[in-house]
């Protein structure tokens, strides 16, 4: 990825109270299931999952169970994507019937990697409840798709892309950027 016109939406400081605030959200709303659990979406929300985990777990004395979903064949899109999709694992070792899942995903724009996170992990069982939390809603939905917890609401241009780079992916410091398409 070019970064050399990418425009610095948030940095590490501000993602960090982000992540921190949905967090406090998180544990806040135990309406229906207390039973919590994380599930990320690869790969970014793999990552900020980990991270939620981690602070949630802060707040209530335990972290909650927390999987890994690739949700590669479960796209509407990916034979038009892809010749050869490479797939990933997921990795969902707990039990989600009766748990509040929480779906974690770095970027919601059209809704479509949600649905097929959906229904992904409906294969696993069924939850109590399940929860969207995501560190940029950029608007933008092609389906009917609302975030339960975010971290900023950032309204790009069809020309744009956002995206969110983290260290556990190689970058050398949390950021949210802007580039052009």
């Amino acid at each position: 990825m070019d970064l050399s016109q990418a425009k610095v939406l948030f940095d590490a400081a501000q993602m960090t109270a982000q992540l921190e605030a949905m967090a406090r959200a998180i544990v806040g709303d135990q309406r229906q299931c207390p039973d919590l659990c994380l599930v990320g979406i690869r790969t970014g929300g793999v990552h900020l999952a980990k991270r939620l985990a981690v602070l949630v777990g802060s707040l209530l004395g335990a972290e909650p169970d927390t999987g890994i979903m690739d949700i590669t064949l479960y796209r509407d899109d990916w034979t038009t994507q892809h010749s050869r999709p490479k797939v990933g694992t997921t990795q969902i070792a707990f039990d989600l019937e009766g748990r509040r899942v929480v779906l974690v995903d770095d970027v919601l724009y059209t809704g479509r990697t949600v649905r097929a996170a959906l229904d992904e992990l409906m294969d696993f069982g069924r939850a109590c409840r399940i929860d969207l939390a995501v560190l940029i809603d950029r608007g933008g939905r092609e389906l009917p798709v609302q975030p339960d917890f975010v971290g900023a609401t950032v309204l790009g241009e069809p020309n744009q892309v956002i995206e969110v780079l983290l260290t556990e992916e190689g970058y050398p410091s949390d950021q949210v950027v802007s580039l052009p398409r």
